[in-house]
This record gives C-alpha cells, structure tokens and sequence, in this order.
C-alpha cells in the first residue's frame, strides 16, 4: 500500500459489548443533562419560594396595626336583649361566656395574664399574628361589670354595653371603643393620652374620672366629669370620623350632644346622680317617665311601653334600689303617679 500523504482511517465494524457501552454512556450523559435541568428548576423554584415568603414577612411586618376603629368597622351588631351573660370576644375570636357572679375582669401590667372573678385566670397573647390583640367585652341588658384595663385604669360597664380594648396598649395614645354607658377612673400617664372613642364622639383625658353614656337607641350622648378635664370632639360624619365641634369641659359639668341637631349644651349636675347606677341606685332629678323606664327597662332587660304620650313626659325626682324585684320597683313609681300598668310575656305596658 502507498502513502499518498493523506492519513487514513481504519474502519472496523463495533462488536455487541461496544455498542452496549456507547448506549450506556450516552444515557449517562444524557441523565446528567436532565439533572442539571431539574436542579436549576428546582433552584428557580426554591428562589421563587424565598422571595414569596420574604414578601410575605415584609407584608406582616410592616402593615400598620389596626386601629381600633378598624376593629370596630368589623366588629357585628350585638342584641344586648337576647342573652343572659356576660361575654368576653378575645383577639384570636374565641368567644368566653362568663358564670353568673364572675363578673369583673383583671389584667396584669403586660396584659397577658386575665382574672376573671375570683376563679378563672386566662394567660393570652398581647399580639394576634404580630398585630395589637384587641378584646371585646359584652355586657347584656340585665348585667353590669368591672373591667381593670393593663394600665391600671378602672372601668365599670352598665347593661347594654360594649368595650373594644387592647390586651395590652402600644403607642402614644391608649384608645379604647364604648358602646353604652361606663364610668372611667383613668390611670394617671401624661405622655399616652387615653381615648374613648364612640360612634358620635371622642374623649380625650390622661387621668380622671368621668362618664359617658352612648347608647346606639338614644339620641343623645352624655359625658359627666367628676374630676380632671376632658376634651370632647364630636363626630359630624360618624363614618369618617371627622369633628364638627369640640368642647372642654370641668368638674361637676355634663356636656350632652343631640345626635339629631348635633347640638352641644353644657351645664352643671350632681355628678352623684350619673354614677350611682354603679352601686345599684338609679337616681333622677327632674327627669321624665320615658328616660326612667328606659334605664329600668336595661338593667331589668325587659320591654317597657308608655302608650300615654302625655304621661311619658311627666317628670321625676327620687331614687330606685336596683338590687329590689322588679314588680317593686314599678310599684314604686306608680305610687309617684296615676299610671297604671300590666305584664305581657317579656313587656310591661304603661298607660
């Protein structure tokens, strides 16, 4: 054979153990390949997760705190007349129904720690998914309650009333939501102001005593001062809580604010005769038949009508004992008038 200078290649045809180990190698690397696909989906994927869940903590993290007016805009409606006990909504929405005569509630200072009466002691959580926790009190008609707030402040509810409060306050203003009627014995700290909000108006003090009464089926608000100072704003838009007017008020003055004519008037009472509901005596001055039997008719947790228009703007003053039956009680302000009465079901008719 010659050399014509160009190199030659050999041929030789591949026997069966060769080809076996060309398949193999080319599965080999074809596997090979496919792991590196599906590692760097799988790091696409594991990225994506990361970013997701950083997006998430940054959401949870950096969302502002509910407002208690938040807490209130989706807090439901409560008919104080259907149930027999007291209820306490706590943050994380279970729902605690108190015993008859466990009717007093006590935070320790971080919140965490509730007594409820003299038996039952609840640890909870200040935060609900790292937000402010806010607890829900519901007083029905026919009970009454104390609550100790974390910061020391005292609060006593009446029948037919609602407090929306945090387990424990944060921030510069300590704000609570009223439904009702309380007395507030404020625990003294000039750099958090303490806030009642309710539907009609805001009470801002940083310690004192006073009242409000807010009742969602009465058209006026009263707010009685019996130490300290307070300013009052009111609601022209209780929707957006935007205040037409505000008001300062001194000891032993009541501000009343017309729901109707968002009319404010101001004058001098006995502020004994606004908190003495407290220790189970309503006392009236001057008042007429309609307003005594609508205080009766929530502590009793019973429908009273007055058919006699004229009758129902007859006036009083005296005093009732609440801890007395309520037949007795109606005895004794019938003795005041002509007025006549009967008992239907769950209503007294007054004509």
């Amino acid at each position: 054979m010659k050399d014509n200078g160009q190199n030659k290649v050999k041929i030789l045809p591949i026997t069966h153990l060769e080809k076996v180990a060309l398949k193999n190698k080319i599965l080999n690397s074809v596997d090979k390949v496919d792991n590196r696909r599906k590692h760097r989906r799988l790091a696409v994927g594991v990225a994506f997760s990361l970013i997701c869940l950083a997006g998430c903590f940054i959401f949870l993290y950096n969302t502002p705190d509910p407002s208690i007016t938040d807490i209130v805009n989706t807090s439901e409606n409560v008919d104080y007349s259907t149930s027999n006990e007291i209820v306490l909504i706590l943050g994380n929405g279970e729902n605690l129904t108190v015993s008859e005569g466990e009717n007093s509630f006590n935070y320790s200072n971080s919140g965490e720690t509730l007594i409820i009466g003299e038996k039952t002691k609840i640890e909870q959580e200040t935060t609900t998914n790292s937000k402010v926790s806010y607890n829900t009190l519901i007083v029905p008609y026919g009970k009454q309650s104390k609550i100790n707030l974390s910061d020391g402040t005292e609060v006593w509810l009446n029948s037919g009333s609602k407090l929306i409060y945090p387990v424990a306050f944060t921030g510069n203003k300590r704000e609570i939501y009223l439904e009702g009627e309380a007395i507030f014995d404020v625990a003294h700290d000039k750099s958090h102001p303490f806030i009642v909000k309710s539907k009609d108006q805001e009470v801002e003090v940083l310690g004192t005593v006073f009242g409000v009464t807010s009742y969602a089926d009465e058209n006026v608000v009263n707010t009685v001062l019996k130490s300290g100072s307070v300013n009052i704003s009111y609601h022209n838009n209780p929707k957006t809580h935007k205040y037409a007017d505000k008001i300062k008020i001194t000891p032993g003055t009541k501000a009343t604010y017309n729901k109707d004519t968002q009319g404010i008037v101001s004058e001098k009472v006995n502020v004994n005769n606004y908190f003495s509901w407290r220790d189970g005596v309503l006392i009236f001055q001057n008042n007429d038949l309609r307003y005594v039997t609508n205080r009766i008719s929530k502590y009793y947790n019973i429908k009273i009508e007055i058919e006699n228009e004229a009758l129902a703007k007859e006036r009083f003053s005296g005093y009732l004992n609440l801890n007395e039956d309520l037949d007795k009680v109606i005895k004794n302000i019938q003795a005041s008038t002509n007025m006549k009465y009967k008992k239907l079901d769950n209503r007294i008719v007054i004509n």
